[in-house]
């Protein structure tokens, strides 16, 4: 895996996390509370022009104005550090101020009822909707603390000039704080707008991206199961190798173009065959291909080495149907032959090379015996180890064929050719396949389609009576 790869990833894992929602901007939540603070200001300052409170109050009404103002001066630097905290205490603070201000404006209960709406609006406008009730408890603690030791403001009624500032202040409040949320929420929208146009550019690139790493790993990547560093560990896999026959004279027979049509065809379909099996595709060399169970999704050892055997069955028959394929639509003649080789064992599979550049792949004795059974394995044979002819025994039929000298092993390895699924052969086998110089068929009996019935026996019985007449 490339760095530029890994690069990639990391940045379309952490997209969702980087778009959040904006919050309130901080001259914006500043303005929000401190028309709150004039608010109560001005329903004092009424209250002192109508003799309803004492000159001595207009400490209180300077304090209320130019409380916000050193606050904000004083908690710049937490508020650059920490935000949310800052805010949070802040509005507990406001909480307590406000209490203490509803009690002395008279606990009227419709200027307390438009001081409260103010109150929870500010709130909600200047932190995080969690710190609403704790900041709701402190008004009510501190307005309960100030009924207490001055009891004689509660109970009288307001004048009607505080009753109309407090109105008016609270309705102008309403307006400019809706002014504000109506801005949060075009630019929520906007950035919502950019979200989805953010996720729809990362799931293509990561539909690019997938194309260079099995579908196994990817998905482990993406919800979190694999970290994308250097690390590895020892497991036991099915491993599988396989290796066109033949690729290399047609090399020198075909145009490159006709030759790069015949192998991206042929890697399309392993590849095809292989995810639909679980296998985990290691790597592509040419026309061999690399394929391993096990990792990071197993089934078991057994099921696993099973799935594996059952793939490469299918591989076998699809090169068939492709060798057919290409006759009719390349007018060649093809002699491709696959050979295929299985080992299980426990193998060292993860991570390998740099910082920079990684490569998921598998290494170790059992990969390296894989590949010398490939090796030995004739045209369209399938060859396997001994322990995976044990594991499979029961349902995948095969023969002993002697001892090969592997190299790299000190002792002869004995190998078992694959014939076939015990339930696939015989006469009651639902698949046939032969090719052969003048003669092609190939029939599976789960595919057939009943409409085609009339079509097949026409085309045997043409086929019978002119091999009949021809050849005997």
């Amino acid at each position: 895996m490339t760095g530029q790869v890994r690069h990639k990833i990391t940045g379309i894992i952490s997209a969702g996390h980087a778009m959040t929602a904006p919050p309130l901007k901080s001259a914006q939540e500043f303005n929000v509370r401190m028309l709150a603070y004039l608010t109560f200001a001005a329903s004092f300052s009424a209250g002192i022009l109508t003799g309803f409170h004492d000159l001595y109050w207009s400490v209180a009404v300077v304090g209320l104005i130019l409380w916000p103002l050193i606050m904000q001066l004083l908690t710049r630097p937490l508020r650059r550090r920490f935000p949310l905290p800052t805010r949070n205490l802040l509005t507990l603070m406001d909480g307590a101020i406000f209490g203490v201000c509803m009690v002395v404006l008279g606990l009227d209960p419709l200027l307390t009822l438009l001081l409260l709406i103010l109150a929870a609006a500010s709130f909600i406008m200047s932190a995080h909707l969690a710190t609403f009730s704790t900041a709701m408890l402190a008004m009510i603690a501190s307005g309960v603390a100030t009924f207490h030791y001055l009891p004689d403001y509660a109970g009288v009624p307001p004048s009607e000039a505080m009753l109309f500032t407090g109105a008016a202040l609270t309705g102008l409040y309403v307006l400019i704080s809706s002014w504000y949320m109506i801005r949060l929420t075009r630019r929520l929208g906007r950035a919502q707008k950019e979200l989805h146009a953010q996720s729809a550019e990362h799931m293509a690139l990561s539909r690019q991206l997938s194309k260079y790493i099995a579908p196994q790993v990817w998905q482990t990547i993406f919800s979190g199961k694999r970290d994308v560093r250097l690390e590895s560990t020892r497991k036991r896999l099915v491993v599988f190798f396989s290796d066109l026959e033949g690729f290399t004279r047609l090399t020198d027979e075909l145009e490159p173009e006709t030759l790069t049509v015949i192998v991206n065809q042929y890697l399309e379909e392993m590849a095809r065959i292989a995810i639909e099996h679980g296998g985990t595709i290691d790597k592509f060399i040419g026309d061999s291909v690399m394929v391993f169970f096990g990792d990071p999704e197993t089934r078991g050892t057994r099921k696993d080495a099973l799935a594996c055997v059952t793939m490469a069955l299918a591989m076998r028959r699809k090169l068939s149907e492709l060798r057919r394929r290409w006759r009719k639509e390349l007018g060649i003649e093809i002699e491709l032959a696959i050979r295929m080789g299985i080992n299980t064992g426990f193998c060292t599979v993860g991570n390998f090379g740099s910082e920079s550049r990684l490569d998921y792949t598998i290494m170790g004795r059992e990969v390296n015996l894989a590949s010398r059974l490939e090796a030995s394995a004739g045209p369209n044979e399938i060859l396997l180890s001994k322990t995976t002819h044990e594991l499979v025994r029961e349902v995948v039929s095969s023969r002993h064929k002697g001892d090969v000298r592997a190299k790299g092993f000190a002792n002869p390895v004995p190998v078992y050719a694959v014939q076939g699924l015990r339930r696939e052969l015989g006469e009651q086998s639902l698949f046939t396949d032969v090719d052969l110089a003048g003669f092609s068929m190939q029939f599976d009996m789960d595919r057939l389609r009943t409409y085609d019935r009339e079509r097949i026996l026409s085309a045997l019985a043409r086929a019978h009576k002119h091999i009949k007449d021809r050849l005997l």
